[in-house]
């Protein structure tokens, strides 16, 4: 059997920016042990390295000019030296293979938790594309060290007004430098519009708080008839007719609803897109009644009844709420966020033996799922069944050892 070398075997690398997943002395450690020399600055000033690594917090960074000496771009183009990820070492030491790649990973409730937002912008962002998950279990997807810094300095850098050329500039040359890693921010192109800065999504124009417009100019001239109102002479003496055969008076046909015949959208795609702006808009009860109405004229659709119950939470109507987690694990009995967060509503209703069995029915499909762990491991404890809880919360700190939630564990099990 042919033995394998080790991934940095006989090669110089180099350290660059501020590392998101250990500190500098732990990964230069981690490329001794795997048979890599690590070089200092002066090392790298001269080129004489092989691999430089940036590090994941260090996203989006300086322009590679501004970080790196220019000899080592001159043997990054005579292609000597090669320039990687965090994430790319990670993957390259084996520590994020399919079987291990979740004890290094994010879901959106602990990555809505460490940037101190709610998970439902955590979702849209995902949604739009702004932040891709390396993987989905079960429907859940999971953010890595790359996606947490790119949220984190996404929000920072249009918080604190960076000019679009910079933000451009600094995607566009780091991505002249990674060619491997396919980032979804070097895609967008940024324009500003008197004081807002916008990012352009496909037609769309993306705020800094993350509201969705329409950039009319660069959308095709459309029909001028698309919104035209029809009524028909049967439309209105059907609706004239009607009363006066019961012996009652005419009633009158209601301007609004010949309007929203004609506005309103026409077909499911337009619903769920109308639901998910007015969501964004923060009217979550327009939002909560265009899915409603998709559900109810186009058949049930599992994530359609999850983000139904998502908002139906947020405005605390928990009933609601519940039965749609539940309609969604029915539809989709693999829908393991759906089973945890059916637990979450569960809890706050304090029916807490049942939020026991459906987090149980999560950890049934996904075992390594750190979220399920945590919540039923908190839920345990207030059942009074402690050395239960205890196992999950081990569970948990195995699975997610830098959740925001880790310092919890920890304490609880000192």
């Amino acid at each position: 059997m042919t033995e394998v070398s080790p991934p940095f075997q006989g090669k110089r690398v180099a350290f660059v920016g501020k590392l998101g997943g250990v500190n500098r002395r732990q990964a230069q450690s981690l490329v001794a042990d795997n048979g890599g020399f690590v070089m200092n600055h002066d090392d790298l000033e001269d080129a004489n390295v092989d691999i430089v690594i940036l590090g994941a917090d260090q996203w989006p960074p300086t322009t590679p000019e501004e970080l790196l000496p220019s000899s080592v771009l001159t043997s990054v183009a005579e292609g000597q030296c090669e320039i990687i990820t965090e994430t790319q070492f990670w993957e390259r030491l084996g520590l994020l293979t399919e079987d291990q790649s979740v004890r290094r990973l994010y879901t959106p409730a602990m990555l809505a938790e460490l940037l101190d937002i709610s998970v439902a912008v955590i979702r849209r962002w995902h949604r739009r594309g702004l932040i891709v998950p390396v993987r989905e279990i079960h429907r859940l997807p999971y953010f890595d060290f790359q996606e947490v810094s790119t949220a984190r300095h996404l929000a920072e850098l249009l918080e604190a007004g960076a000019s679009p050329a910079e933000i451009e500039r600094r995607l566009e040359e780091l991505a002249r430098y990674v060619p491997d890693v396919d980032r979804p921010l070097a895609q967008l192109s940024v324009i500003v519009e008197g004081r807002h800065i916008l990012l352009r999504q496909g037609e769309g124009l993306v705020e800094p708080g993350g509201q969705l417009r329409m950039d009319f100019d660069s959308l095709e001239t459309k029909s001028e008839e698309q919104n035209v109102i029809e009524v028909t002479r049967e439309d209105v003496m059907r609706v004239l007719d009607r009363p006066a055969a019961q012996g009652a008076d005419p009633e009158i046909l209601p301007f609004i609803n010949v309007v929203n015949r004609a506005v309103l959208p026409q077909n499911p795609e337009e619903i769920l897109a109308q639901a998910s702006e007015h969501e964004e808009a923060g009217k979550l009860e327009i939002a909560i009644d265009l899915y409603r109405s998709f559900l109810a004229g186009y058949g049930l659709r599992a994530e359609v009844c999850f983000q139904l119950a998502e908002l139906l939470y947020r405005v605390h109507d928990y009933t609601a709420a519940r039965e749609r987690y539940y309609m969604a694990i029915e539809l989709d009995e693999n829908y393991v966020e759906a089973r945890a967060n059916l637990g979450c509503v569960l809890i706050d209703t304090g029916e807490l033996d049942l939020a026991v069995a459906a987090l149980l029915g999560a950890l049934k499909y996904h075992p390594d799922y750190p979220d399920a762990h945590y919540h039923l491991a908190r839920t345990l404890d207030a059942l009074g069944r402690s050395e239960e809880a205890t196992d999950h919360w081990r569970a948990f700190l195995v699975l997610a050892p830098d959740s925001p939630w880790a310092q919890q564990a920890r304490d609880r099990l000192r």
